[in-house]
Formats: structure tokens, sequence, C-alpha cells
């Protein structure tokens, strides 16, 4: 045995309990009766505990030391990336403050459930005050004294500076504002109109999630509060949500994950259970969602499939035929909520989120004041007034389990998905045509191809480029914006 063998050994060991620890967050958004969150909490703790000591035992470090990367191929080289940066974060941060944060995060994802059920934004500050200090406190020790959003921005999405992110941003603002003006000034198209049972939505989204190539022999569909996928390799689970006034809710959410899934159920299995056998970055893996979701499911041709089956499993849901449908898919309007959003309002919402946070983490908003400013910026970039706490600052999960520095990387994958779909219309002849009968595989095997067989096998940014072709910028998804609104509403 050598000292790779050793290391990937262990690797794999420590990949296989993230995946039980990650199967404890699933079940407590899942199935977990309500009774059983504080002992869940203690039980995340200690799972946290002792991955942590396996993230910073010194035969990383020893094996690391002893490797000669020259000695490797491609993929042993890779391998040995995320395992010192892994190793290197991992020894920055004391156990007792990464069991803490699994503490703490746990009880705060209820709480934060219950206060947003009851619009109470009181009832979760404090504990959201608790979340902000420890990811504070982390982020301190990450960032060697430089930036701390930086620091956090790196778990999610390394090599990316939140410098560049807001570059990025001020450049597509502009044109995303005045798309939106063009269009608010139009009429609206018609919505879907009536009841639609939950049963119904569920078994359509199942067949939906097959059409998109999920396989549910490795998966399985649950319900959510906040729809997310879990796990990799070979046990990838997705959740969706129901709302009987709005089907879309269901179908597009659970499109969403899939395309997440897909990614995790998609790469090499040589990689199972290894830094290598899991998305790259957050940003590549929104990437993934954002093209199945938008590009691909609520493409002129695909909704045209997706008419058909409506009709099927609801009867009259008061549109008139494909085209109509294919509008309301579409449809561009005032709201609150960021996961319902359309696709031209989506990235305005990530904006808000992304400036408030690093406002927190810099120490200059508290928590306590967090309600106002969300308010306050939402009022003056979408023009009217929250109405309610859930839906404005409790309407997201993320800052209760203390995901900061993870918003940016849903307009990342907006941007990257812009470049993935311009590279797969070049590649793959009589898209539409396919998409029309309902049939994704092409397309979903273009990206497995390109894409997500790799996993962590590049950098995100390498990951992107070699995918297609050439260096990520926002152009591809505001052309894609413009073109297709536009021809949606005569602009």
């Amino acid at each position: 045995m050598t000292a790779f063998d050793d290391l990937m050994g262990f690797a794999r060991e420590t990949a296989a309990l993230e995946q039980v620890s990650g199967r404890l967050g699933w079940d407590q958004e899942t199935m977990m009766a309500e009774g059983s969150g504080e002992q869940r909490a203690e039980e995340m703790a200690a799972m946290e505990g002792v991955l942590h000591a396996r993230r910073i035992d010194p035969r990383v470090g020893d094996w690391l030391a002893a490797i000669d990367a020259d000695t490797l191929d491609h993929a042993g080289r890779a391998q040995l990336r995320h395992i010192r940066r892994d190793y290197e974060r991992a020894s920055k941060v004391p156990a007792r403050l990464a069991a803490e944060i699994a503490r703490v995060t746990s009880r705060a994802q209820r709480i934060w459930a219950g206060a947003r059920a009851a619009d109470d934004v009181s009832a979760f500050t404090p504990i959201l005050s608790e979340v902000l200090a420890l990811r504070r406190e982390e982020a301190q020790a990450l960032a060697n004294g430089g930036d701390l959003y930086d620091a956090l921005l790196n778990d999610y999405e390394p090599g990316a500076t939140q410098a560049e992110i807001a570059a990025l941003f001020d450049a597509m603002r502009p044109r995303l504002v005045a798309l939106r003006a063009a269009i608010l000034e139009r009429p609206e198209p018609k919505g879907v109109t009536g009841t639609f049972d939950e049963a119904g939505q569920i078994a359509l989204s199942r067949v939906v999630a097959q059409a998109f190539g999920y396989d549910l022999n490795r998966g399985r569909i649950d319900k959510a509060v906040h729809p997310f996928s879990s796990g990799s390799g070979n046990d990838v689970r997705i959740t969706t949500r129901t709302n009987p006034a709005d089907p879309f809710n269901c179908l597009y959410s659970t499109i969403h994950e899939v395309g997440h899934a897909a990614y995790e159920q998609g790469i090499d299995q040589a990689y199972l259970l290894t830094p290598l056998g899991k998305g790259v970055s957050m940003g590549v893996h929104e990437s993934q969602s954002r093209i199945y979701e938008n590009q691909l499911g609520r493409s002129h041709a695909f909704t045209g499939w997706l008419y058909d089956q409506m009709t099927q499993t609801f009867g009259d849901f008061g549109i008139a035929d494909a085209e109509a449908f294919y509008a309301a898919v579409n449809r561009v309007q005032k709201g609150y909520i960021r996961t319902e959003s359309d696709e031209v309002q989506y990235n305005l919402h990530i904006m808000l989120r992304f400036d408030l946070e690093r406002a927190m983490i810099a120490g200059d908003l508290l928590a306590g004041d967090l309600e106002a400013a969300w308010n306050d910026r939402f009022a003056a970039d979408f023009g009217y007034g929250v109405d309610k706490a859930s839906n404005g600052v409790l309407q997201d999960v993320h800052w209760s389990v203390g995901l900061f520095g993870y918003f940016p990387t849903y307009s990342l994958g907006n941007v990257y998905a812009g470049c993935l779909y311009q590279a797969l219309r070049r590649a793959v002849p009589g898209l539409d045509g396919q998409l029309a009968k309902g049939d994704t595989h092409r397309a979903t095997g273009w990206l497995r191809t390109q894409l997500q067989q790799h996993g962590g096998l590049r950098t995100p940014r390498e990951t992107i480029t070699f995918a297609c072709g050439a260096e990520p910028s926002a152009g591809p998804l505001l052309g894609y914006l413009e073109a297709k609104f536009g021809a949606i509403y005569g602009l």
C-alpha cells in the first residue's frame, strides 16, 4: 500500500460518514417528528465532531507530505488538490466551533420554520444572531486576516471573490432592470386557474423527473418546506412542495432539483465516495439545475409536451392551447418569493441577498436590523413593499443553517447555464424537435458527457470552460433572456 492508497481509503471512509450526516439533515426536513429536534441537534453535533476529527487527523498531513504528485495521473492530482484544501481549511477551525455550528444551525432550522409559518421575525432573530456570530468566528479563523466574506464564499465557489461577483452583478443589473421595466409595461399573460390536487402534482412531478433522467432506483422524491437535493453517487434524494393553486411551483421545483440530482448521479462511478465524486462547486451545481429548469424545462418546445401532460392529469385548467401555456409558464409578474421568481427577475433577488449578507458578515448589519434593511432594499429594487415576513426576510432557509456566501452562487449558476445552453444548441442539432416530444436525453446526455461525469476533476471555472469551449461570461445569459422574453412580450 502506498501513501496515496492509504489517503484515499481514509478519504472514502470520511465521505461515507459525510453521507450519513447528510441523511440526518434530509430526515430532519422531511420525516422527523417535531419533538425529536433537540436530540437531532445533539446527534448532528456529535457527527460533526467525528468528521472534524477525521478532517484534521495528523495522518492526512503525513500522507500528503509523503506523496509525490508527479507520480499521479490527472485524477489523482485533483484528488490531492481537494484533500489538501479541505485539510488546511479544517485545521484552521477549532473542533469546538465546528460542533457548535452544527448544533446551533440544527436548532435554528427548526426555529426558522416555525417563525416563517407564524410570520414572526422576533422568534427567529435571537438564534440568527447566534448563527451569525459563529459563522463570523469561523470566517475569522479561515481568513487569516483577509476578507471574511471571501473566506466563506470559498466554501461554495472556490476561487471566487466578492469583488469579482460584485463587478459581475453591477454589469448585469442595468440590462435586467431595463428588460423587466419593458416587460411590465406589456399586458400580462393569463395564468392557470382552478385547484390542482396534491396527488396529481406529485404523480406528474415523478413523470417529469424521469423525463429528465432522474434515476428513482437510486433516489426518491419527498415533500419539504424548502425544496432541496441531498446526497451523491447512488443515493441522491430530492424534495419538492405543492400549492393547490400553483402546480408550476411543484413541477419546476422538481425539475430544478432533478438538475442537481442528475449531476450527482451522473458522476463517474470510479469517483464514488471520493473528493471528485461530488459537484465541484455550488455555482456549477446551480448551472445544472437552472439549465434543466429554465433553458430546457421552460422552453417553447418542452412546454408544448408538458401542456399535454397537464391536460391529461388535471383536465381544463384555464389555458386554451400550448402557446398560451408557454406564455403562462414564463409569465413575468410582481412577486416576493425568490424560488417562484421568473428568469428575468431572479438574479435581482440574489443581488439583494448578496449585499445584505456581506453587510452582516462585515459587522455593518445586525440580525435585529435585518428585516428593516431587507424591506427597504426590496422596495427600492422592486418598487413595492413586502407584505409579510414569510414573503420577505423569512422566506429562505439559508441563513438559518449558516449558509453565508451561498446566495451569489445561484446567479453564477445562471451565468454558467447561459454559456452551457449556447454551447448545447451548437452541439445538439434538432434539439427543439426532441424536447417537443418530452425527450431530453440528447440534451442531458451532452451535459453528462461535457460536465457532469467529471465531478470535481477541474476547478469550477475550468469545468465550465472545458464544457463550453470558452471562458464563462454573462453575455450568453443576457442575450438569451432578451431574445426569449422579447419574443414572448413583443418587445
